[in-house]
């Protein structure tokens, strides 16, 4: 949970800093840039929720099979 906990607090850093770019009324390109940034972000502890997820409620033996499907889904 410390990661996730990590993930949350720099995600949250970043959407400070785009309300600080969206004040300063910034350049709406470096905005954009920052917002696909958080996207990314986000996506990236969407997965490691899921597959904690999966790695309490799965046998060892075939969490490997199930890490990659749910690769496979998130890159859809």
């Amino acid at each position: 949970m410390e990661q996730l906990d990590k993930r949350v607090s720099r995600i949250l850093g970043q959407l400070r800093g785009i309300q600080k770019m969206v004040q300063e009324q910034r350049n709406q390109v470096e905005i954009l840039q920052q917002v696909s940034a958080v996207k990314k972000a986000i996506n990236g502890l969407s997965k490691e929720v899921i597959l904690q997820y999966f790695e309490e409620i799965t046998p060892k033996e075939n969490q490997k099979e199930i890490e990659m499907m749910i690769q496979r889904t998130i890159d859809l």
